[in-house]
């Protein structure tokens, strides 16, 4: 007998057919297999859409880089996320916009006026020797939720893997929620290779010291969430997605994409793999 409108375990949200072997999501409010969409000037129609269709798969939204300064109706529209029991919060660059023009209590205040109940900081356009950015972590945890994003921007600046490790480490202990390991939207800087590959030995070192659930890992391109999915499975933290693009994501995480296809089935249907690849 057929089943329908079952739910996905760990999930609110109920499928069209009880399908085996789909993996077990965490339940939201979760702490670990995150989806941080990223925002980079929706209108309140789209957000609106948006949650219609994406809440379910959907934990985090930024505000990417500095749009909220220019975005048409920024309140409502943080309101529209939050009452859908979404974290929101301002992009990293915008922490570093006003940091370097002197502004860091007026950040505080802009991001309470607005509602918002989440910050991010980072460093990745400026230059913020590091024991500092731990000091405004310190001090914007005392009234929100922080994410501290690491690595840098810019093309061909390499990190050493024991700095990323030391650095992820201290900005957890000061406070921060997650750590965020930086990609930009274009997904080839930080964590990834100029052609999007990830630097699997500087990944590896870092799971090696730092807990996979304290990460968020920035994966714009449908190559790197399904790599990351493979490697760490269907609840990794991953952000910087596109808002077309968090249901794909989750049937990524499903195993309901070719990409992660035989991902999660059961050893014995392994060996029609095997035949379709011949």
């Amino acid at each position: 007998m057929m089943k329908f409108a079952n739910s996905i375990p760990g999930m609110e949200k109920t499928t069209n057919y009880n399908l085996p072997f789909l993996p077990e999501r965490e339940s939201k409010p979760r702490e670990k297999g995150l989806t941080m969409m990223m925002d980079k000037g929706l209108s309140l129609t789209q957000a609106r859409n948006f949650i219609e269709s994406s809440l379910a798969y959907t934990d985090l939204v930024k505000l990417g880089f500095g749009t909220s300064i220019i975005t048409s109706n920024l309140r409502e529209k943080i309101k529209l996320y939050r009452d859908a029991g979404l974290k929101v919060y301002l992009g990293g660059t915008l922490f570093e916009a006003f940091l370097i023009r002197g502004l860091f209590d007026d950040y505080i205040a802009f991001a309470k006026d607005l509602g918002i109940d989440t910050a991010e900081v980072s460093d990745g356009s400026i230059i913020l020797p590091h024991k500092k950015k731990c000091q405004y972590i310190e001090k914007l945890a005392k009234h929100f939720t922080v994410l501290s994003e690491v690595g840098s921007k810019e093309a061909g600046i390499l990190i050493a893997p024991a700095k990323w490790i030391s650095m992820m480490k201290a900005e957890l202990e000061a406070g921060s929620w997650k750590v965020i390991a930086e990609a930009r939207e274009s997904g080839n800087v930080g964590i990834y290779r100029p052609n999007g590959s990830a630097h699997v030995m500087l990944v590896n070192r870092i799971l090696s010291k730092i807990p996979g659930d304290s990460i968020l890992w920035e994966a714009p391109l449908k190559s790197q969430q399904a790599w990351f999915i493979k490697t760490m499975g269907a609840n990794v933290s991953l952000g910087n997605i596109a808002y077309d693009d968090v249901i794909p994501l989750e049937t990524l995480r499903l195993g309901l994409r070719g990409d992660t296809f035989f991902q999660f089935l059961p050893e014995e249907y392994q060996k029609l793999k095997q035949v379709a690849d011949e």
